[in-house]
């Protein structure tokens, strides 16, 4: 039941804030480029108030815990949802990204900000069914409390991308959908200043 409560309050949280391009709301000029960007250098604990540790299961029923942070030098964990456009026409890029870069260097993870660990069947698959037709062949975890209190407590907008460090430490914050080109920049940055 505490899940069905948790996907509610993320639910309505987070309808208010499908961001694409600029701030929440805006089709200032229409691209995904003009991303609000808050750049951070702090463990994930202090920055969103949560237990840095977390421990989740992937859309095959897989554990999935903090630990995978250690296992690439960047990773890259981007909070979606099943209803936010913005969020679905990224997601081709976001798989092509996935792909072109060795594991031990760069890996991305997906949150569906919408859809609990416990759902039942119609929801996992209409989750599973998007991921397959955006070509988004990564990671992707269901939320769960602990996920929650991880990554997700102050999350007010879909998409939200943060970027971590082997260690776990929080090294950037996005709000919104950007092209793969400008995710491209970006993750090329943080490898080379790692």
């Amino acid at each position: 039941m505490k899940y069905k409560t948790l996907a509610f309050f993320l639910t309505a949280v987070l309808l208010s804030g499908c961001a694409q391009g600029g701030a929440q709301g805006q089709a200032d000029t229409g691209t995904q480029q003009n991303a609000v960007q808050q750049e951070t250098s702090v463990p994930v604990a202090e920055e969103l108030g949560g237990t840095q540790s977390f421990e989740a299961q992937d859309m095959d029923g897989n554990t999935v815990s903090s630990d995978i942070f250690g296992e690439s030098k960047i990773t890259m964990v981007n909070v979606w949802a099943t209803y936010c456009n913005p969020c679905l026409s990224e997601m081709p890029e976001l798989g092509e990204l996935a792909q072109e870069y060795d594991a031990g260097e760069f890996r991305l993870i997906g949150i569906i900000s919408d859809v609990p660990e416990n759902a039942d069947e119609e929801i996992m698959g209409l989750a599973k069914d998007l991921i397959e037709q955006t070509g988004a062949s990564y990671t992707h975890l269901p939320i769960n409390q602990s996920l929650y209190d991880a990554l997700l407590e102050d999350v007010t907008a879909v998409p939200t991308t943060f970027f971590f460090d082997e260690n776990g430490s929080l090294l950037e914050t996005v709000v919104g959908a950007r092209e793969k080109s400008a995710w491209k920049e970006k993750i090329d940055e943080l490898l080379e200043n790692g």
